[in-house]
């Protein structure tokens, strides 16, 4: 059977960052063993770096799409928390702040919030180790957390931190570890997708793991920025691997016709367009299996 499935988006000529600030807090944990953050030089330009991170996924975008699709909450496709101190490198320890955030994303998506306290620590931790921790609030997340009634402000604070961090690192030339956050937070959002879809099958779902596609592209253009680290060779191998995976996996675009409408006080000119993704069952499968395999491989 190939899924196939008409998407209208909106291509803004006006490019609006992710959500906005957050309090912040004190940061006095020391750098980890292992720094894999020295100054390097960009072989691509730094503003197209930045442009290929902000097309990534934001940690709450597939948790809202299971969540639209009536799917129940598991906890089996979240990372453990609790692994979090074995991490010396900060390299493991960004990516892994990546992937916390995304498994943040699905349970405050589901009002887990008798979870959610234990990842927010292990977060608060990484972003400590990794000289960010600074613009993540734990006082205020673990109040919210401990009342289903703040569910929107918990959500809107939790990537708000993320935001503020991702910007922190890309103003100080750090794009390395942003990119790692980055591939974490993109990685864990297809693996709950992946496993969502492999119990309960769903086209929603399925067309948008096949429009990933294009998002591992760039996610292995960002990462081979940095191919003279050891670290970021062996993911981009990996990754690879899921690129073979999507290789047959058909997305074409119908250009629509464009609109002025006006958003934040602006006119703005959107494009719209039909998004149609063709995938069938065998490439389902064998993206589920590699996605897994990447990322299991990524919190063991």
């Amino acid at each position: 059977m190939i899924f196939k499935r008409l998407r209208i988006f909106a291509l803004t000529l006006l490019t609006a960052g992710f959500f906005a600030c957050s309090e912040s807090g004190e940061n006095k944990t020391d750098a980890p063993k292992e720094s894999l953050f020295d100054d390097q030089q960009l072989e691509i330009p730094q503003e197209t770096m930045e442009q290929l991170i902000d097309n990534v996924s934001s940690p709450i975008e597939m948790a809202a799409l299971i969540k639209k699709a009536g799917i129940s909450f598991s906890k089996d496709y979240v990372s453990n928390p609790d692994k979090v101190d074995n991490l010396n490198t900060s390299f493991e320890q960004a990516l892994r702040l990546g992937i916390l955030g995304s498994d943040l994303g699905y349970l405050n998506m589901y009002d887990k919030t008798g979870m959610v306290i234990n990842y927010i620590s292990a977060i608060k931790s990484l972003a400590d180790n990794l000289k960010v921790g600074q613009f993540f609030d734990f006082q205020t997340l673990k109040k919210l957390a401990t009342n289903s009634t703040n569910l929107d402000s918990l959500m809107y604070l939790s990537v708000s931190s993320f935001n503020q961090m991702d910007n922190y690192l890309r103003e100080n030339k750090r794009t390395n570890i942003s990119a790692l956050m980055v591939t974490g937070v993109w990685i864990e959002g297809l693996f709950l997708a992946t496993q969502v879809v492999k119990s309960n099958p769903n086209v929603n779902i399925a067309e948008r793991i096949g429009d990933q596609k294009n998002m591992l592209n760039n996610i292995i253009i960002i990462l081979g920025n940095f191919k003279n680290d050891k670290n970021f060779t062996s993911l981009v191998t990996d990754l690879n691997e899921l690129k073979e995976a999507y290789k047959d996996v058909k997305i074409s675009i119908e250009q629509g016709e464009p609109e002025q409408v006006e958003e934040n006080g602006r006119l703005v000119i959107k494009q719209n367009s039909k998004s149609v993704v063709e995938i069938t069952d065998e490439q389902l499968k064998n993206i589920i299996q590699v996605t897994a395999k990447i990322r299991n491989k990524l919190v063991q």
